[in-house]
């Protein structure tokens, strides 16, 4: 027995414009996302906000495409493993800073220059909270 498609052949879909506009606009979308996640630092945005804007394509993506379409570009078990690893790389950076004997979440001591060791930790924190952020 044969599958049939959702529409027939000589039917037009008709959201194929709205399918097209999607496709366009969801990767414009997520670059947007990453644009504010590493200039965070020097204006507004940052993790959280990153992660709301990256979260916003993919319900984007599950309204245009559907839901099983949504499910098999991002499957569960990837979602699950993302807000894992957000919420470990947010804290195994405070952890490492108190390994090398600092204070929780002090970046100073991440690298032997504190003004590098201050970039590269509000990068990671702010990396576990786009990662966990967009995978909620």
């Amino acid at each position: 027995m044969s599958q049939r498609r959702p529409y027939a052949a000589n039917v037009r879909d008709p959201h194929v414009l709205l399918r097209v506009i999607a496709k366009f606009l969801i990767p414009l979308i997520a670059l947007f996302a990453f644009y504010v996640q590493f200039h965070g630092e020097y204006g507004a945005g940052g993790g959280f906000q990153a992660g709301v804007i990256l979260s916003a394509s993919i319900i984007l993506y599950s309204l245009v495409f559907g839901l099983k379409e949504c499910k098999r570009a991002f499957p569960p078990w990837l979602i699950r493993v993302g807000m894992s690893l957000g919420v470990l790389l947010y804290g195994g950076t405070g952890v490492m800073a108190w390994i090398l004997g600092g204070e929780y979440l002090n970046y100073s001591v991440l690298f032997p220059d504190p003004i590098d060791g201050q970039h590269y930790g509000i990068i990671a924190i702010e990396l576990g909270v786009l990662t966990t952020v967009a995978s909620v």
